[in-house]
């Protein structure tokens, strides 16, 4: 099963990044080919999620399973959707009061051995996008980092 693991030191808190990643609500804002999202329920450590991600004319509805684990872990579960499977976990390592390592895995499969072997070709760029896409947000909701 194709996937990545890949790990990001960022200067912002654990807590922040956390925050960031869990707020699955406003993907639609500001990572790449989300289209819509739905948070079908949220009690603070489960939420059950819609996501609806588009590229030109294609448009694939996902629908996940998220468990929270504050300040220290996102896990996805796909529940229903195109792909076989589709699940990745988000850690927060704290660095700093300012600063942590932000651990991704990733694992996916599709239900066509095709698309499986079309999409491994793009995902790492299509990963390194969306990684962009987060660190701006970061920025954004955060504020630039100072030296020093």
């Amino acid at each position: 099963m194709p996937g990545i693991h890949e790990v990001y030191r960022l200067p912002y808190s654990a807590e922040q990044m956390f925050d960031l990643v869990a707020d699955v609500g406003r993907y639609q804002e500001f990572l790449p080919w989300v289209v819509a999202t739905r948070v079908k329920s949220d009690d603070g450590t489960e939420m059950v999620a819609d996501m609806l991600v588009g590229f030109k004319a294609l448009r694939e509805k996902f629908t996940s399973r998220v468990e929270k684990e504050r300040p220290r872990e996102i896990r996805v579960h796909y529940v229903d959707g195109p792909m076989r499977d589709l699940d990745n976990r988000w850690t927060f390592h704290p660095v700093s009061d300012h600063a942590c390592d932000i651990e991704f895995d990733v694992k996916f499969s599709f239900r066509n051995a095709l698309f499986e072997k079309l999409a491994g070709q793009y995902f790492d760029k299509a990963f390194r996008k969306m990684v962009a896409a987060f660190e701006t947000r970061a920025s954004e909701l955060y504020g630039v980092p100072q030296e020093g």
